[in-house]
């Protein structure tokens, strides 16, 4: 069949396969509803006789009606001892008919382990399929990508079994350690310059090395950098700024790092090493340079665009990366979770501020909790089907899954910015009650007041209380790490706490967040060391003086726990008095799962 047959109204494709995704894509965007509802009907069939469904009454019904009416909108807490049951062995059909093949870990509960979303086999079929939309969408906007190479910044995390012995890891750990990802079909839209053996290598250095190593020797190649987060590519330019020097050496004369020991990488990369002087003489010239500013496009001239997230809370990059890519493009494909792939970008080349996810119909089923700050208990009744839900308006996103998540409350907040045909488009505006984040973290109010008390108990001989704090994410440094504001209430000024003990008050709050976070400290190296800036006295009142001549009410002021407005930030930092950082790593191990 001719691609002019198959011409999508997005656009003419590229090829024949690009134009069957496209195709694929006008299809289920045009009959979002319809299409809705035989995802619902399907997961309520399946499902019938589970445990789940069976104790909400549903009896066999797979209708909308008699879901809204039956099914009640639920928080991963509510379902943790189910959960945890299937985690301990029970092989019955709780949530789903299929069995659950994995836990996948999303982000910590409020008891600081790590969230298990249960997960089918199908399910990589699901995510395989959006991720093959993506560059049919993408070559709509770029051309000629089918003739170099992605150098892609992708990494494996720590994976444990639970007593019952299903796996639990990472969405993407899963993902790159199946089979859909490690014997993909050659496909010149989509070549990496990072062989599988250094993607699925557990030990960050090894695995980042390499990588960089091959993109080094292919930097003529490299047509897009990219990684998951913007913190992932910019950590990438950090490991090269220290690194450079004994890669350069490794080009030069051909040979690996005796650093990098792990069998799997040496066999693949005597494929990939070859003596280059010149090339080593570049590297050492350009990494030598005072001025890293542009050094991506110095380095890989070709660079088209960078592929990273840079919506929600990964914002907070996008002038890092201005300045190490001189403005280069920043394309955020697809949304999607631990708990389900949602969407994909439409217009993957807009400016960061104006990405918006179009929702895929056929990934799940998907409501809507219209989200009012000033009325937190809105009931199930008040959830609005997909292709009702109204422009400018923001939601929480509510899904019903294949693996037997039932009316899930995700914790993503959504505004709702258009529709391509009849499926909603969103634009990403945050995690609920999501205070602090520099990679995958998600730290929230009560677990920063938690680990401030925590810290507190330190001074407590030296007669020092805490009297007021605030936070901030400093993504400034590589790696970000978490600022603490303290001011402090010294009742005895002869014996005020040591730099010695405001170090350890660092170390006790890291101890105190999630595991998550202390994963990202310790194996990732993904957050720098947390830091604590003591304040004049008197700095919160002058903090509330400046909110009140802003317009804040004296009588509703309350001291924000974090900040990021940059008059605020030059009047906190211009009162600091001292400041010191966690001189050792956090305890963190991979998590037993009881």
């Amino acid at each position: 069949m001719a691609v002019d047959a198959l011409c999508s109204p997005l656009g003419p494709p590229a090829c024949e396969k690009d134009a069957k995704a496209l195709q694929f894509i006008e299809e289920m965007t045009r009959n979002a509803d319809a299409v809705q509802e035989k995802v619902l009907a399907e997961i309520l069939s399946r499902n019938a006789e589970t445990e789940y469904l069976r104790l909400h009454n549903l009896a066999g019904a797979s209708d909308r009606e008699t879901f809204k009416s039956k099914i009640p909108m639920v928080t991963y807490e509510d379902l943790e001892p189910i959960i945890q049951r299937i985690a301990n062995g029970d092989k019955s059909p709780i949530l789903s008919a299929h069995p659950i093949s994995e836990f996948l870990t999303s982000s910590g509960t409020s008891a600081g382990e790590r969230k298990l979303m249960p997960t089918i086999r199908e399910e990589l079929d699901r995510r395989q399929l959006l991720y093959s939309l993506l560059m049919p969408v993408m070559n709509l906007y770029m051309s000629g990508l089918d003739k170099g190479k992605g150098l892609y910044f992708l990494f494996v995390k720590s994976e444990t079994k639970t007593p019952g012995g299903l796996m639990a890891r990472p969405v993407l750990t899963s993902y790159y350690k199946s089979d859909h990802f490690k014997t993909r079909a050659f496909d010149p839209y989509n070549v990496y310059t990072s062989p599988n053996e250094a993607i699925l290598c557990p030990d960050s250095f090894q695995s980042m090395y390499s990588q960089m190593l091959c993109g080094l020797y292919e930097r003529q190649q490299v047509l897009r950098l990219g990684a998951i987060f913007a913190s992932g590519l910019l950590r990438a330019i950090r490991f090269l700024q220290l690194n450079w020097r004994e890669l350069a050496h490794d080009i030069r004369t051909g040979t690996l790092n005796s650093k990098i020991f792990d069998s799997d990488i040496r066999a693949c990369m005597i494929r990939v090493l070859r003596p280059d002087p010149e090339l080593a003489n570049f590297i050492e010239f350009e990494c030598s340079k005072d001025s890293w500013e542009h050094i991506i496009t110095r380095i890989w001239p070709n660079t088209k665009y960078l592929e990273v997230i840079v919506t929600g809370a990964m914002a907070q990059y996008i002038p890092t990366l201005d300045y190490y890519s001189g403005g280069l493009p920043k394309v955020c494909t697809m949304y999607a979770s631990s708990e389900c792939y949602f969407g994909l970008n439409l217009n993957p080349m807009c400016k960061p501020s104006e990405v918006s996810y179009t929702i895929m119909p056929n990934m799940a089923y998907f409501e809507f909790l219209p989200h009012d700050p000033s009325s937190p208990t809105i009931g199930s009744d008040k959830l609005v089907d997909l292709v009702n839900v109204e422009v400018g308006k923001e939601y929480e996103l509510v899904i019903t899954t294949f693996a037997g998540l039932c009316r899930y409350r995700v914790g993503d907040i959504l505004r709702v910015t258009g529709f391509h045909n009849s499926a909603p488009q969103f634009r990403f505006i945050r995690r609920k009650n999501v205070l602090l984040s520099i990679d995958s973290d998600k730290t929230d109010e009560a677990e920063l007041q938690s680990a401030v008390e925590n810290a507190s108990k330190l001074l407590t001989e030296f007669n020092t209380t805490v009297v007021e704090y605030t936070s901030y994410a400093d993504t400034k440094t590589i790696p970000g790490h978490y600022v603490i504001y303290w001011e402090l209430l010294r009742k005895d000024p002869s014996n005020s706490p040591t730099k010695d003990v405001l170090e350890k008050c660092c170390l006790a709050m890291e101890e105190s967040l999630n595991s998550v976070y202390r994963q990202g400290r310790v194996e990732c190296n993904s957050i720098g060391a947390l830091e604590i800036r003591v304040m004049k006295n008197g700095t919160f009142e002058e903090l509330m003086d400046y909110a009140i001549s802003r317009g804040a009410s004296i009588n509703q002021y309350k001291v924000p726990r974090c900040v990021n407005f940059t008059p605020i930030m030059e009047l906190l930092d211009s009162r600091v008095t001292s400041s010191c950082f966690s001189q050792r790593l956090p305890h963190w191990t991979p998590e037993r799962r009881r």
